[in-house]
Order: C-alpha cells, then sequence, then structure tokens
C-alpha cells in the first residue's frame, strides 16, 4: 500500500459517504440481490444481517473501513464514482443501494434495478441521528425491521455502557486524527465522531475550522497548539507512513506526544453509519475508560 498523500487525504475528505465486539459476517437475505455502490448504504446493510451480492471498491474498503469483514462471495463492481454498469447488469440485482450526491447518476443504474439513495448528513449536523433514520428506512424497504430495532437497542445500550464508564474517569477534551508526515485530518463539529462525543460528554479538542462532512485538512504543526489533550490517530494500513511521522522532531515536540497521551487505534470510518459508531465506542472505551 503507498504511502499517503495530501492527494489521498483530500479524497478521503471528499468521499461522501465498519473490532472483536462486531459482526464478523452477515448471511444474505432470502431471495434478495442488493447490490452497495458505496459504503455508507454497504454498512447499512451489514448492520441489517444482510450480505450484499457485489459492493464498489472492496480494496479501499479494507484501507479505509475493515469491518465487518466481507466474505469472499462479494462481487467487486468497481469504483464508487465510476461503477461496471455491464458486471451490475449481469448480478440481476434486485436493489441497488447509492450515497446520494456521490458517484454517478442514478438514472444511469436505475435502469437496472430498483434504487435506493442515503445520505451521511441532511444538513443539521447529526450524522448518526441521519443514519439511524437511513437504517430504519432500509430495513422497512427490505422486510428486516426487527432487525434494525435489535441493532439500534444495542448501539444505544452501547452507549450507555461506555457513558458510564467514561464517568468515572476524569476526561482531557479529545483529539482525533488521521496523519501523513505533513498533513493531519482533524475530526470536528457536524461528523458521526463529533455526534458520538456528544453522547458520551466528551470535548472535542479541536475547535478550530470545520466543513459539512466533520472534518478538515489542516497542516501537522498546527497540532502543536494542542495543549493537555488526549490525541488518537486511526491507521489505515499505513505503518511505514506512521514510522515517518513519529521519527520527526516536530511530532516528538508536541504537547501531547511528550505528555505521553498519544495513541495508535484501528481504522474507523469516519463517513459510516452505526456501525462505524460502534466501533468508534469500542475503541474510546479501550483508549479512555479501560482499566
Amino acid at each position: 500500500m503507498p504511502d499517503i498523500s495530501r492527494r489521498r487525504l483530500l479524497t478521503a475528505l471528499a468521499c461522501s459517504p465498519l473490532l472483536a465486539q462486531l459482526p464478523r459476517s452477515a448471511y444474505a437475505a432470502d431471495e434478495q440481490r442488493i447490490i452497495a455502490l458505496e459504503w455508507l448504504p454497504l454498512e447499512l446493510l451489514m448492520a441489517l444481517g444482510v450480505t450484499p451480492t457485489g459492493a464498489s471498491e472492496l480494496h479501499g474498503y479494507r484501507n479505509w473501513v475493515g469491518e465487518p469483514v466481507l466474505p469472499p462471495s462479494v462481487v467487486d463492481v468497481g469504483l464508487r464514482s465510476e461503477p461496471n454498469l455491464e458486471l451490475i447488469t449481469q448480478l440481476k440485482p434486485s436493489l441497488i443501494l447509492f450515497s446520494q450526491g456521490y458517484g454517478p447518476d442514478p438514472t444511469r443504474f436505475q435502469r437496472i434495478a430498483p434504487g435506493m439513495g442515503f445520505t451521511f448528513n441532511d444538513g443539521n449536523g447529526k450524522p448518526l441521528t441521519s443514519a439511524r433514520q437511513s437504517l430504519m428506512a432500509l430495513a422497512q424497504r427490505i422486510n428486516r425491521v426487527p432487525q434494525a430495532e435489535a441493532h439500534l437497542a444495542e448501539l444505544d445500550a452501547l452507549i450507555e455502557r461506555v457513558k458510564a464508564r467514561l464517568a468515572r474517569r476524569q476526561q482531557r477534551p479529545l483529539l482525533m486524527s488521521i496523519l501523513d508526515p505533513r498533513h493531519a485530518i482533524v475530526f470536528t463539529a457536524n461528523g458521526l465522531f463529533q455526534q458520538v462525543m456528544d453522547a458520551l460528554g466528551l470535548v472535542n479538542a479541536w475547535q478550530g475550522e470545520t466543513t459539512f462532512w466533520g472534518s478538515a485538512v489542516i497542516g501537522i504543526e498546527r497540532l502543536a497548539d494542542q495543549h493537555d489533550v488526549e490525541a488518537i490517530c486511526f491507521e489505515h494500513g499505513n505503518a511505514n507512513l506512521m514510522k515517518q511521522v513519529t521519527a520527526s522532531d516536530l511530532w516528538r515536540s508536541m504537547p501531547f506526544v511528550r505528555a505521553q497521551r498519544f495513541t495508535e487505534v484501528p481504522r474507523v470510518w469516519f463517513y459510516g453509519a452505526t456501525l462505524s459508531a460502534m466501533q468508534l465506542l469500542y475503541t474510546l472505551d479501550r483508549v479512555l475508560g479501560g482499566e
């Protein structure tokens, strides 16, 4: 896997749109052949216990999303921005899921099968709320309402458990990022990560600029202004790159590094839905609430 560059950071930021405790696989719904053209609806489908017939950019999914692991039976149908419509036609789907505002014009593939679109952020700055609503809408469409209700109840119970554990510990503001030697993606207001932090009563250390998607690309030197914070960085198959970052004099001078309050953690998809939120909850529990 090549090292991440500013172009990759910006590409990740532009993608509008999941651990041991998360489901490792799912089983196909009876007689449904569903294709997910983007990773957010793919996550929604997996949260309902349904494995897609096909999905887009499986290599990128493994690097940026990772969980749940998709079985080998899932067919890669090409890029999220330009799926292989001929292959999709051959797969004879009963339903095609997509993210609104990302990828090809839906009229191009809705000639093949009915489509259903989803948004990451409907403008209210609460992607997790949008994800809950999207999950129920999809569940109603494919007759998986009991599974959706059980999943959301599990999510709510997890939030309460982690919140109670974190409340017993003194918490500093939390800085979450993805790094390369010159840049960082920081997670901000309007994003999925922010709404999870809000649910736990955590304070986001980043109070600078934000975007509609809840993340912003900044120069890595600006992290030097972050004093008395807990900092975590999400990996995405970039171990060699992180060695470069952590070996630099600039990085070693960061206040949270000198104070030994920096932790590298497994990937969590920041443009995801409820499964991504659960994965983040498990991560924060391990880093901030562990014994």
